[in-house]
């Protein structure tokens, strides 16, 4: 596992933990760390004892405040790996499953980080908002594109044209909010998340994964007979995993999975 300066990673049996640790900077994100979670996630998907990841922020305040703009106002270097913004914008390949738990502020970047993510945990104390506009950006993470699709065009367009700030609560209530915590209680509902996700096969984790994204980009009959020849599901219909639950099921035990 490489060695990192502006993330720590631990992991909890199968269950990686990526901790955004820049909490001096409200965890917001430069190239340095940008490239540092690139090979993070690179680590976690090349991983078969890895099977779902958990995103969160050091410190009480932020998540993430997003782009490190001090840093680019003083001519930083802002170059992005090819996986995008923290590793995670474009990465459209990964069908592990990622939780965000989000423990404070997400802003700009940090909403599109969160929004990247599979399901969203957040604090009662979090708040969400794409302020891009008013400094003279755009929500170009992904931002302008997974809003829309999470909570429909019209309520993602007067969030995106206000900049206003979201509540969690709020933020369950429009759809892109899965649970909201207590903060000293997100964590532990994300390791909780976690570990239900990981009872069940890996091999039909990410299949279902991979299935539902393709599936969105295609009409519902077509997607019902592609979803066959998707690649995550070919994997899993040829798979011990495949032979295991069933006969785990018959036999009234545990399954083991082998993730293969």
């Amino acid at each position: 596992m490489a060695n990192f300066e502006f993330i720590k990673v631990d992991r909890e049996g199968p269950v990686t933990t990526v901790t955004l640790n820049r909490p001096e900077v409200m965890n917001s994100l430069h190239s340095p760390a940008n490239m540092e979670l690139d090979r993070a996630f690179d680590e976690f998907a090349a991983d078969p004892y890895q099977w779902v990841a958990i995103i969160t922020g050091a410190g009480e305040r932020a998540f993430s405040a997003g782009n490190d703009l001090k840093f680019q106002a003083a001519g930083g270097d802002m170059t992005l790996p090819k996986s995008g913004f923290a590793g995670l914008g474009s990465r459209f390949d990964l069908n592990k499953p990622v939780i965000a738990a989000v423990n404070g502020l997400a802003m700009g970047g940090g909403f599109e980080v969160a929004l990247a993510c599979d399901i969203i945990i957040a604090s009662e104390s979090a708040t969400f908002s794409l302020p891009e506009p008013t400094v003279g950006l755009a929500a170009l993470g992904g931002g302008l594109h997974r809003l829309p699709r999470a909570i429909g065009t019209q309520r993602a367009m007067e969030m995106v044209l206000t900049s206003r700030r979201v509540t969690a609560q709020e933020g369950q209530a429009l759809g892109f909010v899965n649970r909201v915590t207590a903060p000293e209680a997100l964590m532990e509902t994300a390791l909780e998340v976690a570990r239900t996700i990981c009872r069940a096969s890996p091999m039909a984790i990410r299949a279902s994964k991979e299935a539902l994204f393709l599936g969105l980009e295609d009409s519902l009959a077509s997607a019902i007979e592609k979803q066959w020849e998707y690649p995550a599901m070919l994997a899993l219909l040829s798979s011990e995993d495949l032979i295991e639950g069933p006969k785990a099921f018959a036999e009234k035990r545990a399954p083991n999975w082998k993730g293969r």
